[in-house]
């Protein structure tokens, strides 16, 4: 029992050092260190209380007269500290992303808002959501699971998480592409807290699966995105949405492919047997996405992902096939008719580094009409936002803030 003790005081001590700081550089041991940070940074108050109770228990029935135990008490203080540490970065949050908002929509944002969808907007959080972290089902919303949006199989289903009230002229939509590596993942394991939380609030919320690698090379992927973009185009109306609206958001892979679908719209070699359709889509909120497979900043000298890009993802090698890497890098296309993006990207995210969403936004800065919104979170790992915490939930707030805002705008300027 007290061997068991110790081991555990160390492995949570290490655990809460790997998610506050910024490890770069660390070759096969990103792993290890990802999955250590993101869980106990993300669930910082929830490591806490459970160690707390061990101790406690421990203390009931008199472990602590050894001195191991006694070791061990003390270096879960230590971690304990650290935890509450992590704890008030999360909740220091909600003011990183509402200073970007402001920075990037004005002081006054909110107020070009109509007042009854204003009302509908939070900047607190529930205890009771972030305590359970997988608990995502919303009321007044329906989910109508492995809908056919193509002939790929399982890999062309998506779901429609659908308001059970209705807005007068169609609800926006929200489409969630997942994430993984281009190479796993499923619609239902990212993006709920986000999708319950608009669609509690009037929004049709649309998740896809899309092909994967390696059994499908790119430009596979994004052929998928952009057929998705036709099936809510055709058929959202039936589910209480306006196919005239879209906004499109997704994490890492996800995040990579719903900004280029977002700065590509119409791409013909996209879109074979649909070249005519629109895909335009009225918004985007990348999380974490990779913005540049040339990285032609040399952001990430020594973690290349070339090989998994060349090997997996592209099947070819960069060099001879530079144009279709290029193509496939959402930077490559930022243009003035780029539609609003909020960007929002972790400090300490080990697998996706911060420096990509700092370029990618600073050149989308330079050449867009519309807005460009920067959320960058200290302290956030890569996939923060899969389930609710502290750090999720407050994003969840401020994406809500900024697709009203940009809906809002978007109905102002049709009208």
């Amino acid at each position: 029992m007290v061997g068991l003790y110790f081991f555990l005081s160390v492995f949570t001590a290490l655990s809460t050092l790997a998610a506050i700081i910024q490890a770069r550089q660390i070759s096969y041991l990103v792993p290890v260190y990802f999955l250590a940070a993101w869980l106990c940074g993300e669930l910082a108050l929830i490591h806490i209380i459970w160690q707390v109770t061990l101790t406690a228990l421990l203390a009931f029935v008199g472990v602590f007269e050894a001195p191991m135990a006694q070791l061990a008490l003390f270096i879960f203080a230590l971690s304990w500290l650290g935890l509450f540490y992590l704890h008030g970065q999360a909740m220091n949050t909600q003011q990183h992303l509402a200073a970007a908002l402001r920075q990037g929509l004005g002081d006054n944002f909110r107020r070009s808002i109509p007042e009854e969808r204003e009302a509908t907007l939070v900047d607190y959080i529930r205890t009771g959501s972030w305590m359970r972290p997988f608990a995502y089902q919303r009321p007044g919303v329906l989910l109508h699971s492995h809908l056919p949006y193509g002939d790929a199989g399982k890999r062309n289903l998506l779901d429609v998480y659908e308001p059970q009230a209705r807005r007068e002229g169609g609800c926006p939509v929200l489409l969630q592409v997942h994430g993984g590596a281009w190479m796993i993942g499923e619609k239902e394991q990212q993006a709920r807290p986000l999708m319950y939380h608009m669609a509690e609030r009037g929004w049709v919320c649309v998740a896809i699966n899309y092909r994967l690698s390696p059994r499908s090379a790119f430009p596979a992927h994004i052929v998928d995105v952009k057929k998705a973009i036709a099936w809510v185009k055709d058929n959202i109306e039936q589910f209480g949405g306006d196919p005239d609206y879209i906004a499109i958001t997704g994490g890492s892979a996800g995040g990579h492919l719903s900004s280029l679908a977002a700065l590509t719209p119409n791409r013909a070699e996209w879109q074979p047997g649909f070249e005519d359709v629109d895909t335009t889509v009225q918004a985007a909120v990348p999380f974490y996405g990779v913005f540049d497979f040339l990285d032609r900043n040399d952001i990430r000298p020594g973690m290349s992902m070339d090989d998994i890009l060349g090997d997996r993802v592209l099947q070819c090698p960069r060099v001879g096939n530079e144009a279709l890497w290029d193509a496939a890098s959402p930077i490559s296309h930022v243009s003035e008719d780029a539609p609003p993006m909020f960007v929002i990207q972790g400090t300490h995210d080990s697998l996706v580094w911060v420096e990509e969403a700092r370029v990618f936004v600073n050149e989308l800065r330079a050449v867009s009409k519309q807005v460009v919104v920067y959320g960058e979170l200290p302290g956030a790992q890569h996939a923060f936002e899969i389930f609710h915490s502290v750090r999720t939930d407050h994003t969840v707030n401020a994406v809500a803030q900024f697709l009203e805002w940009a809906h809002a705008r978007w109905l102002s300027g049709r009208s």
